[in-house]
Order: C-alpha cells, then sequence, then structure tokens
C-alpha cells in the first residue's frame, strides 16, 4: 500500500496552545524554561552537557538484560542494549503509561519520532550512537484515563475491581471479553486477525498489564532496535535513593515548582504545582501520596506512617516503595537513563518547562525537549469525499461553518457577498460626512454612526442571504458533517480519540512502515498521510 504525505503548520490546525505554539517558534519569554534549542546545535549541547553527567551504565544495561530474558529480542535491540556500555552512546526518549492495546494513536507516533530521531542524529553525528528508548509509565494509577479504548469513534472500557498501579494490575476475564469485542469490529479487515492474534498474545489472564505492554510494543517495534525500559525496578530506584531523601527531608522540588510558576509568563496556564512532598508509597493493589506532617509521614488512605528515621530506613530496605510522581518522575527517567532529547506531547512540554529549575537542584542535565509528531490519517474515502465538496484532507482543519461557508460561496449561482454595496455606502457616507459637516461640524459624529448601523445591517443582510442559500446545500453539508466525523471523532484531533487496532487491520504491519517513513525528526510540523 502506498501512502503520500504533505505537511502543514501547528499553528494552521487550530488544535494546540498558545503555549506550545510559542515553544516550536523558541519565544524569547520561554527560553529561561528550556535549555536547548531544537535544531542539530541542540543536540550537540545536550551531550556536552551529558558528557559530565556520570550515568550508571553498567546498571542500566544489566538490568535491561534481566528484563528481556523473557522475551525474543531482535538482533537490533540486543546491538544497541550492548552500546549502552559505552561513553558514546546516548538515548533518545519518549515515555507513556501502559494504556491498554497502546489506548490512542500517539502512543505509536512518539514511539516512531524517537526512533527516527534517533537515526537522523546518527546520520549527522557519526561519530556517536544514539539508541531510541520507550519508557514505560507503569506506575501511574489511573485507570480512569489508561483503561479506555475508542474503536472507530465507539469506546470501550475495561470494567475491573483492580486498584493501584494500572502496570501492576493483571489481565482478567473482564479484560479479554472487551479484546472479543473489539474483535468483532477489526477481523472483517485484511489484517484485523493478525493484530488481534498479537494482542492475545500479548494480554494473556493472569499477566501484568506492564507485561502485556512490554511484550506488546516489543513485537510492534523491536525490529527498529526500540528499547523499552519499565522504571518500577528496585536496582534502578536505589539509584534514585538520594533525590527521594533529599525531597522527604527538605521538600524541595515543591518550593522550586512554586517560584517558577511564579515566573512564568503569565500568558500561559501553569501545567504541574505538584505538592510539598512529590512522592507516592507504592505496595500490593495502592500506590498513595507521602504526606508530611510535623516529623511523622503518613501515607493517605491508609494505616501507615513513619517517622523521619523510619522512612529513610523503609527507603534503604525497599527503594521500590517509592514512586516519583509528575514533578520527580523525570527527573528519575533522565538520572538513569544517558539521555540528550525527550520527545513528549504538548501536556508533557507544558510541565517539563516547569522543572528547570528542579533538573538544575540534583545536577541532572535537562534533555532538548521536542514536541512529538502529529499525524492524520486520510483513507481513499475520505480524500476522494473532500475532493466531491472541491477541498483538500488539509482544508479540513477548519469549522464545518468555514467549510459550509465557503462551499455555499462557491458553488451557489447567485450573488451572495455584497462588496460592492459596501463599496456604494462607504462612497454615500463620505459624502453625508462632507456636506453635514459643512452644516455643522458636530454632525460628522452623527453621521459616523449613522454609517455603523448602516454597514452593521448591510452584514446582517448577508449573513441572512448566506443561512437561506446554505439550506439548498443539506446534502453537501450532511456528507462535510460526515467526514469531519470520520477524521476529526468528537471534535478532536483523530491521534487523541481513535487506537492503532483498525489502522494495522486494514493495512497490516505497512500502517506502522507509513507512519515510520512519514515521520519528521527536528522539523516541528503537523504531518497529512493520504492513502493512495
Amino acid at each position: 500500500m502506498n501512502f503520500t504525505s504533505t505537511q502543514t503548520a501547528y499553528s494552521k490546525t487550530g488544535f494546540f496552545s498558545k503555549l506550545l505554539l510559542n515553544y516550536l517558534d523558541q519565544a524569547k519569554q520561554l527560553r529561561p524554561f528550556f535549555a536547548h534549542p531544537v535544531l542539530v546545535e541542540g543536540i550537540a549541547a545536550a551531550i556536552e552537557d551529558r558528557k559530565l553527567f556520570p550515568t550508571n551504565r553498567k546498571l542500566l544495561v544489566a538490568e535491561l538484560k534481566k528484563r528481556y530474558q523473557n522475551v525474543v529480542a531482535s538482533p537490533k535491540v540486543e546491538h544497541n542494549i550492548e552500546l549502552l556500555l559505552s561513553e558514546k552512546t546516548f538515548t533518545i526518549t519518549t515515555a507513556h503509561q501502559p494504556n491498554i492495546f497502546t489506548g490512542h494513536l500517539y502512543f505509536i507516533y512518539k514511539i516512531l519520532h524517537a526512533i527516527k530521531l534517533a537515526e537522523l542524529i546518527k546520520a549527522e553525528m557519526p561519530e556517536c550512537d544514539f539508541v531510541p528508548v520507550f519508557y514505560m509509565g507503569s506506575e501511574d494509577a489511573d485507570l480512569e484515563e489508561l483503561g479506555h479504548v475508542y474503536i472507530n469513534g465507539a469506546k470501550h472500557e475495561w470494567k475491573t475491581n483492580q486498584t493501584g498501579a494500572v502496570g501492576r494490575m493483571k489481565v482478567d476475564k473482564a479484560l479479554i471479553k472487551m479484546l472479543d469485542v473489539i474483535a468483532g469490529e477489526i477481523t472483517v479487515h485484511p489484517f484485523g486477525n493478525d493484530i488481534i492474534s498479537l494482542m492475545k498474545d500479548c494480554y494473556t489472564e493472569g499477566v501484568t498489564i506492564e507485561q502485556a505492554t512490554f511484550k506488546m510494543v516489543n513485537e510492534l517495534f523491536g525490529e527498529y532496535g526500540l528499547i523499552i525500559l519499565l522504571p518500577d525496578n528496585a536496582a534502578l530506584k536505589r539509584a534514585f535513593n538520594p533525590i527521594v531523601e533529599k525531597e522527604l527531608t527538605e521538600e524541595f522540588s515543591h518550593k522550586i515548582v512554586q517560584e517558577t510558576a511564579a515566573k512564568f509568563p503569565k500568558e500561559y496556564k501553569v501545567q504541574a504545582s505538584g505538592r510539598e512532598l512529590n512522592l507516592f508509597y507504592l505496595k500490593e493493589d495502592s500506590r498513595e501520596r507521602i504526606e508530611k506532617n510535623n516529623a511523622q509521614y503518613s501515607i493517605i488512605n491508609t494505616q501507615y506512617s513513619f517517622s523521619q528515621q523510619e522512612i529513610l530506613k523503609e527507603l534503604d530496605d525497599h527503594p521500590e516503595r517509592f514512586s516519583a510522581n509528575v514533578i520527580l518522575r523525570p527527573v528519575f527517567q533522565e538520572m538513569i537513563l544517558p539521555n540528550i532529547a525527550f520527545i513528549g506531547g504538548g501536556g508533557e512540554i507544558a510541565y517539563w518547562l516547569e522543572l528547570k529549575k528542579v533538573f538544575e537542584a540534583v545536577s541532572v542535565p535537562f534533555p532538548l525537549l521536542v514536541l512529538r509528531n502529529s499525524f492524520l490519517i486520510a483513507e481513499n474515502k475520505h480524500s476522494a469525499a473532500a475532493k466531491k465538496s472541491g477541498f483538500t484532507i488539509s482544508d479540513l482543519f477548519k469549522t464545518e461553518q468555514e467549510l459550509m461557508n465557503e462551499l455555499v460561496k462557491r458553488e451557489s449561482k447567485l450573488q451572495l457577498n455584497l462588496d460592492k454595496e459596501r463599496t456604494v455606502l462607504e462612497e454615500f457616507y463620505t459624502k453625508l460626512r462632507t456636506t453635514a459637516g459643512a452644516v455643522d461640524i458636530t454632525l460628522q459624529r452623527h453621521t459616523e454612526t449613522l454609517h455603523k448601523k448602516a454597514l452593521d445591517k448591510l452584514e446582517a443582510l448577508e449573513k441572512k442571504m448566506l443561512r437561506a442559500e446554505k439550506k439548498k446545500f443539506e446534502a453537501q453539508q450532511r456528507q462535510l458533517h460526515k467526514l469531519k466525523e470520520q477524521l476529526f471523532p468528537h471534535n478532536s484531533l483523530q491521534e487523541r480519540i481513535e487506537n492503532f487496532m483498525p489502522f494495522y487491520a486494514k493495512w497490516g504491519s505497512g500502517f506502522i512502515d507509513a507512519v515510520y517513513k512519514n515521520s519528521l525528526a527536528l522539523e516541528q510540523e503537523f504531518v497529512i498521510i493520504e492513502e493512495k
């Protein structure tokens, strides 16, 4: 299957925040909040920063090898793991929670972006090696966010009574039944059975969501050399103990984030203010906040309580029970990986911009921040429907009302704009202003008021004419509405709603390959992929 692609500016889509658009422009007011520009020169600077930080490469490689013992790793993955022992190897990292069956399309997009960026930098800097990494945020406890998928606009939700970190939850009969329901929609397509078989092979009853996600991601992206890092790991967390101890005893991160938020440009919304203690306690089926009251540490919603001496001993004995929240998780990630660039979505970039001073406080290098790639995937039928209406796929980012106005003005044989009449009105009131002003200069202002009222009435008449003519185009409006719903489900970007399985079911691994081939590296533009 062949695909073509075009690119458009993020600013033209209407789906991205002012903060993000300003970051893409590397706006002056945001420069204090990031370390490196999104350029090859920024990568080079990030490498120099990273060289000064003592990453424990032996620990990282040892833990990766343990984890990959139970899966079939591609030769490229095995090679990349060995490369991490070299001081000249650096990682390009993206991170995501273990959404069931990958969740939304952008789960796929950000991984392929990391792979593509690693390849680009290797071509630019052949003296070094660059390894793409997927950091799995499996300690996230938000099942409401992670436990559903949309298939062709319809929501499928995992109903389970399990609690705590989603990564530690186990595949149960309810999840397998949910997959069977999805299979009914998916297997009618040429490669539907392939993707459902893969999912059923990964999501077997009794395995954890973390294990299932690891196996699935490895099956989909192992051939590209992607390394999957599971940070819910006692040995890796032990390396993070000094920073956890600093947080427990000093509550340092919250003060810094508050100071940063106070300095953040007022035109932007603060994303992640954090808490006094930015740590969770993770045990069995719970992940709850740690709170400090006077000299006592309590775990909310539990009976656990510790003195400072006790909690520091608990940290030393069981580092796996301590889990960083959104403020400290990025520091943990960058501490254990020799990372130079982080690829994240709009929300991730926004909160990372608040964390630079937190990194500085613990002397961990702050990476280059890259907005993940975004795509709109259009099938033949979508392109044909757009063309029939006189539009391109990129035109469809406009609102339905804007598109219908354009269509009616283009297709109608009647005059629907009153531009000529405006010109006549302008000439009339210009002469009238002069005539009235000659009688009494104060009458000029009255004439200007009449002029404005006349223009307002003319504009209102024009809108009524357009509305009346639109009624003759109801069939086209229904077609356009259907097309918009298919490409922008729930009035959102396709990638923020839909799951990848229907696309894989239609095109097989060719879908993954098409996204990979059309993935950008540092260009930072929205990509439209059309089936040819």
